[in-house]
């Protein structure tokens, strides 16, 4: 799992970080000044990259939290098979399964031998657009 680190307080909204071991893309965040009693709070909420829940972290902006690295890569649609895609990597030829997305408006244009970007994000990959 491709994993870096970084200072809450670095972070910003449109960021991804992982919150209880899945990746998040961060949709709204806010600092509290520092108060009488310790250093000043950030508040953090993050939609789920692969399942769009909704997550929330609370923590000083000087701890320390898991970013996830991305790994944009382009690929073929080789087959359609039903709600996974059977997907080729245009760079190392390997072959693999990736589930559709949610999206409708992506979806309707998925079908064999279309190029399309995906994301490898901690070991799983989602297809984002078309090329």
């Amino acid at each position: 799992m491709s994993i870096t680190y970084a200072e809450l307080g670095e972070l910003r909204k449109g960021n991804f970080i992982v919150i209880d071991g899945e990746p998040c893309r961060i949709v709204e965040m806010s600092r509290a000044k520092v108060g009488k009693h310790g250093s000043a709070k950030a508040h953090v909420v993050a939609i789920g990259f692969f399942t769009g829940t909704k997550k929330t972290l609370v923590a000083p902006v000087s701890h320390r939290v898991e970013v996830p690295v991305i790994e944009k890569r382009t690929g073929q649609i080789l087959a359609d098979l039903g709600e996974v895609l059977q997907i080729m990597d245009l760079e190392t030829y390997e072959t693999m399964e990736i589930e559709k997305p949610e999206e409708e408006s992506l979806r309707e244009k998925l079908k064999p031998g279309v190029e399309v970007e995906y994301w490898v994000v901690m070991g799983r990959a989602k297809i984002m657009r078309v090329r």
